[in-house]
């Protein structure tokens, strides 16, 4: 947050589609290794390339703030000066402690929302693939269906990044609940193969599309200054989410011999999502639309 101001919706799409892409690579060889070793190895293998890779990149490279390396954000070559410092918006409800943002209604709005997306995305994630080869598809096609879902994520997420930039977040995060809905409408409703590839595509655009937006929208809602604590709370809730129904598919499984329960579920629950990130009132509380400081210091002489 520190890093980007004036396209920071675009930066964090490119940020999840980097993880999409990991998504694309490691499901399939994850899969490969499974059928040709055993799962002991392959978690093994995926730990060991998280330790030799990510761990590294993120020790030596990463830093908290642009100051650290002697950099400004959003790449600027100058120290704002006063005035520019003095035209920097601020919403109306911005806090300086995280437990302040309970006190208004984006914040449960958008928690409640996130809530959903993970019940969605934790029950696709673990139990697509079973889905899929229970659907007649074999095991290497059902990793390769899920492997197309992470690469449309790139797509999704750049896109959502870029658009929410230019036209707003809340309407395009609502936009992202109602076509994952209705990707899993499809697959309920579509038996087979069929069903699978039209979910894998829609809901591909839609996975991670919302993560973007979501901390974007929070950041223009409650300022940066605890940004980490209240996008960590509304995670929370996502994953939250998304532990319950990754359980909760598997009981429904076991005791009807279908996933069409808590499929039909997850589905409906998206449209709720929907309506809640559709009501925050971006333009009332939201930074980007409010009159700079110095306007408005101006305008109070």
């Amino acid at each position: 947050a520190k890093w980007f101001h004036r396209r920071r919706s675009t930066v964090l799409g490119i940020n999840v589609a980097g993880a999409s892409l990991g998504g694309l690579t490691l499901v399939p060889f994850g899969m490969f290794l499974l059928q040709a070793t055993s799962w002991r190895v392959t978690w093994a293998a995926l730990g060991l390339i998280i330790l030799v890779l990510a761990l590294p990149m993120v020790y030596f490279f990463i830093r908290n703030d642009p100051a650290d390396m002697g950099l400004q954000p959003d790449g600027d070559t100058e120290e704002p000066t006063l005035a520019n410092k003095l035209e920097r918006k601020r919403g109306p409800i911005e806090v300086e402690k995280w437990s302040e943002s309970f006190r208004s209604w984006p914040m449960w709005q958008i928690s409640t929302a996130y809530t959903v997306c993970g019940i969605t995305t934790g029950m696709i994630a673990a139990h697509f693939v079973p889905y899929a080869i229970g659907e007649g598809l074999s095991g290497t096609l059902a990793a390769l269906a899920f492997g197309v879902m992470m690469a449309l994520n790139v797509v999704g997420g750049l896109g959502a990044g870029f658009l929410g930039d230019r036209f707003g977040r809340k309407n395009l995060l609502a936009a992202v609940y109602v076509l994952r809905g209705i990707a899993f409408i499809f697959l309920l409703l579509f038996p087979g193969a069929t069903g699978v590839w039209i979910f894998a595509l829609l809901a591909g655009f839609s996975w991670i599309a919302s993560v973007p937006l979501t901390t974007s929208l929070t950041a223009d809602v409650y300022g940066l200054r605890a940004l980490a604590t209240i996008s960590g709370i509304s995670f929370l809730c996502h994953q939250v989410g998304s532990f319950v129904s990754i359980l909760a598919a598997g009981l429904l499984f076991d005791i009807t011999g279908s996933y069409t329960l808590p499929f039909a579920i997850g589905g409906a629950l998206l449209f709720p999502a929907a309506i809640s990130a559709f009501s925050v009132r971006e333009r009332k509380y939201s930074a980007r639309y409010q009159t700079p400081l110095s306007t408005a210091a101006a305008a109070g002489d």
